[in-house]
């Protein structure tokens, strides 16, 4: 089984109190925190192995070269996919989002065609996709999800057509926790001709991905959410589908000869790499990988679902207080709110008894708005975190609710 403790021991910010209290952090799935592993390696970049890749002959930028391309085949490798070209760096997982809606929508997507977003998208795998069909003239239609967080699959057949060019879903939602089956979405899809886009930020997390198993077409993640380094994440692309794509930023590096007559492209992925890479940030977030690698993944699961159990049992004894997304393969994330308390109060509170928690609409408005509420109270699960730690959140909750009712 997971050495708990000797994991939060490899994480230095879990040690520091707060308001003179132990620090309980379950905001994880906002941004997670960084091991030594990751934090040493960044600290070594920088002092010394600082230089530009891909262009300099000298020493350091060939060093530094050759590890950032070696993060690309970690990162390929963890993923599942066919190869490494196959995966970009971004700045993140909205500039991955972003980078399909505008590359590959610009070209594929006209007047008159749709996407199908799930209703419960994060805002980044949500707000690209409406100002692409702005853009073109083209339909968004939702994908709903029922009052325990399920996604509609059943209602494809009426939201899909021969017009239908993208099937925007997450892998995993960043405040129900659901992970819904994607497979019979991807499936409907490839059968009228759409490309299916996944939003894995908390499925890489939590279970992982095999890209080629599940045969989406564009998946992808940030790396500070895997406890790797902040402004970088990835794109991961069927080749084909990159090669097609027109780069969406111009500039350095990915270029193959540049005249003011005409410019040609580098070959994928570099393509969608313009300008000096986050090269750090690359080899941070590949040194989180390797990390998060040496556990059996099994046993992780075993571990966020025994912490997710537990935080269900007990914030759900807590009288008025309901749980949003109770379908039985979420992951371990519990977002709630109380009746008669206000999110923001509860988790102002809970603050100040040193937990860490979430609140607000969690950049899912449209989820909100299927509950009817403005916002909730989220905790969401790592490897890291403890049973005592679940019993501190709902402790917490429970005197906070004492409170705010008197």
């Amino acid at each position: 089984m997971l050495d708990i403790e000797k994991i939060r021991g490899e994480f230095p910010i879990l040690a520091r109190e707060v308001y003179g209290r132990p620090l309980v952090y379950l905001d994880n799935g906002a941004t997670a925190q960084k091991p030594l592993a990751v934090i040493e390696t960044v600290d070594r970049l920088h002092r010394e192995l600082n230089a530009n890749i891909h262009r300099g002959v000298h020493l350091l930028s060939e060093e530094a070269t050759t590890r950032y391309e070696a993060a690309r085949e970690r990162i390929a490798a963890f993923l599942g996919a066919a190869a490494k070209e196959e995966v970009v760096f971004t700045a993140g997982a909205t500039a991955s989002l972003n980078t399909v809606a505008y590359a590959w929508g610009e070209r594929f997507v006209h007047a008159g065609d749709n996407i199908v977003v799930s209703e419960m998208e994060h805002h980044s795998n949500l707000v690209p996709w409406q100002l692409l069909a702005e853009r073109k003239g083209a339909e968004l239609r939702m994908l709903p999800f029922n009052d325990e967080g399920a996604l509609r699959t059943d209602l494809l057949e009426s939201l899909l057509d021969a017009r239908t060019r993208v099937v925007a879903v997450t892998q995993a939602s960043n405040t129900l926790g659901t992970r819904p089956d994607l497979r019979p979405v991807i499936r409907a899809a490839h059968a009228v001709g759409a490309v299916v886009v996944v939003d894995g930020c908390q499925g890489v997390v939590h279970g992982g991905v095999d890209v080629q198993a599940l045969d989406c077409d564009f998946y992808a993640f940030s790396g500070h959410k895997l406890y790797g380094p902040t402004g970088i994440g990835v794109l991961y692309g069927k080749r084909a589908l990159l090669d097609a794509m027109p780069p969406f930023l111009g500039g350095g590096d990915m270029v193959d000869r540049v005249t003011f007559a005409r410019t040609t492209y580098a070959s994928v992925p570099l393509k969608f790499e313009a300008g000096t890479a986050n090269f750090v940030g690359a080899i941070g977030l590949g040194e989180a990988v390797r990390y998060v690698q040496q556990f059996d993944p099994a046993e992780v699961e075993a571990h966020e679902r025994a912490l997710l159990d537990r935080a269900t049992e007990r914030l759900g004894a807590i009288d008025g207080l309901r749980i949003y997304g109770t379908t039985a393969d979420k992951c371990a994330i519990v977002s709630f709110n109380v009746e008669g308390v206000h999110p923001y109060d509860m988790g102002m509170i809970l603050d100040k008894l040193g937990i860490a928690v979430r609140t607000g609409h969690h950049c899912a408005e449209p989820v909100m708005d299927h509950y009817g509420v403005t916002g909730m109270c989220r905790a969401s699960f790592a490897l890291y975190n403890t049973e005592a730690e679940v019993d501190a959140l709902a402790a917490g909750v429970a005197r906070a609710v004492r409170m705010l009712r008197q």
